[in-house]
C-alpha cells in the first residue's frame, strides 16, 4: 500500500501541474482532457482515477493553493502576541502565497465562472472559511480597541482580498518588487487603514 501511494501521487502531481500550464497558456475551455493526459504522459483512465473532470482538475489547482494559505492564516492567527502583528504577518503571508502560486491563481480566478454549479458553490464555500477566518482576526483587534471599528470587518476584508485576487493581472517576477515585499507594502497598507500606524 505504501509503495503504491508513492507511485501513484506523482501521477497525480503530474497532471494537476500540466493542466495548470495547458490552462494558463491555452485557457480552460480551449484545454481538452486529451491535451492534458498526454502533457502528463498518462491515460485518461488514469486521469480519471484522480479526477471525475476537468472541473474537478481546476478546483484542485486553486484548492490545494486554498488549502495550504488556510493552514498557514490558522497559524498566524492561532499564535500568541498582539493582534496588530498576527494580522500584519496573516496579510504579508497571503500575497506572498499568491505570488509563488500565481500561475495557480490566475487560471482559476480567470475560468472560476466556468466551473459546473456544485463545483463552483463547494470553491465559493471554501473561499468563504478562508476570508471568515482572515476577519474575525479583524474584527478581534476592533473588539481589543486596537483597530478603528467603524468600518465593518467583512468590508475590510473585501477590500483587501480585492486587491489580492488581483495580483496576477500586474505582478511579474522579474518586476522592481520581490513577493515579500508587496505582501509587507500590502499589510502595511491595510493596519494602516484600520488605524494602526
Amino acid at each position: 500500500m505504501a509503495r503504491g501511494t508513492t507511485t501513484e501521487e506523482p501521477v497525480r502531481q503530474r497532471l494537476v501541474a500540466e493542466a495548470t500550464r495547458l490552462f494558463a497558456e491555452r485557457g480552460f475551455e480551449s484545454t481538452s482532457v486529451q491535451e492534458i493526459v498526454a502533457a502528463a504522459g498518462v491515460t485518461k483512465g488514469a486521469m480519471y482515477h484522480y479526477f471525475a473532470s476537468k472541473d474537478d482538475l481546476l478546483h484542485e489547482i486553486y484548492g490545494r493553493v486554498l488549502r495550504m494559505q488556510t493552514e498557514r492564516l490558522t497559524m498566524f492567527a492561532d499564535a500568541a502576541g498582539p493582534v496588530a502583528e498576527r494580522l500584519h504577518a496573516a496579510a504579508t503571508d497571503v500575497v506572498v502565497t499568491t505570488v509563488d502560486n500565481l500561475d495557480d491563481s490566475k487560471v482559476f480566478f480567470r475560468s472560476m465562472h466556468q466551473l459546473s454549479p456544485e463545483v463552483y458553490k463547494t470553491v465559493r464555500a471554501e473561499r468563504r472559511r478562508y476570508h471568515e477566518r482572515f476577519r474575525d482576526l479583524v474584527a478581534e483587534g476592533q473588539r481589543a480597541g486596537v483597530f478603528r471599528d467603524d468600518i465593518p470587518a467583512e468590508i475590510v476584508v473585501g477590500f483587501f482580498f480585492g486587491s489580492v485576487h488581483h495580483l496576477g493581472t500586474w505582478y511579474h517576477p522579474d518586476g522592481p518588487l520581490s513577493g515579500p515585499e508587496i505582501g509587507r507594502h500590502f499589510a502595511d497598507l491595510l493596519l494602516r487603514s484600520l488605524g494602526n500606524a
